[in-house]
């Protein structure tokens, strides 16, 4: 009974320095960083832009993503997903919106799983006053490329492989401890 008692002693000592290891390891790698702006943090420009831009430190999830564009008096003029190519996160603008201050709102999910998010803000000397159905072009008009072939971008099919990988990593661990001692057990009868 005492070998018994040592050996699961042993296992969960094994198991709980495992755990610390893998929790201190997780510590020290850094989330993702917001690197710059468009509008730039208190820039003031002279018209709203059709979009605000953030870009970051590593490519983000596009999981979860949120964008607020707010006014002065709180109006959100944030239009449709967040859409996130690269390491950049684009949230495009509804049209019409007042010259003034915005104060813009972000959080995103890591690449490391974990949620990031932070607030900056820009001012307008004109607001934004034509709206995508009511400009008209003399030619054909522009059609938006399709991202590189060697962009990567997020979406639904981001998953967080990390935690998939660790909590398997943990689950072999586990199951050789409980062979080894159950070995070492059979054989000291």
């Amino acid at each position: 009974m005492a070998a018994v008692n040592t050996v699961v002693a042993a296992v969960l000592a094994l198991l709980l320095a495992t755990v610390m290891l893998l929790g201190a390891g997780g510590a020290a790698v850094a989330h993702d960083e917001l690197t710059g702006t468009v509008p730039a943090e208190g820039a003031t420009v002279a018209v709203l832009p059709p979009s605000v831009e953030l870009s970051f430190t590593s490519v983000p999830s596009g999981i979860g993503a949120q964008v607020e564009v707010l006014d002065g008096s709180g109006e959100d003029w944030a239009e449709g997903p967040v859409q996130i190519v690269d390491r950049t996160a684009t949230q495009a603008l509804r049209a019409d919106a007042p010259a003034g201050e915005y104060t813009v709102s972000w959080r995103v999910v890591s690449s490391d799983s974990h949620p990031i998010e932070g607030v900056f803000s820009f001012t307008t000397q004109q607001g934004s006053t034509a709206s995508l159905d009511s400009i008209t072009t003399a030619g054909p008009a522009e059609v938006q490329d399709e991202p590189a072939a060697g962009s990567q971008t997020a979406g639904v099919s981001d998953f967080p492989w990390s935690i998939v990988l660790m909590i398997t990593a943990l689950v072999v661990i586990v199951g050789v401890l409980a062979f080894t001692a159950r070995k070492r057990l059979g054989g000291s009868r």
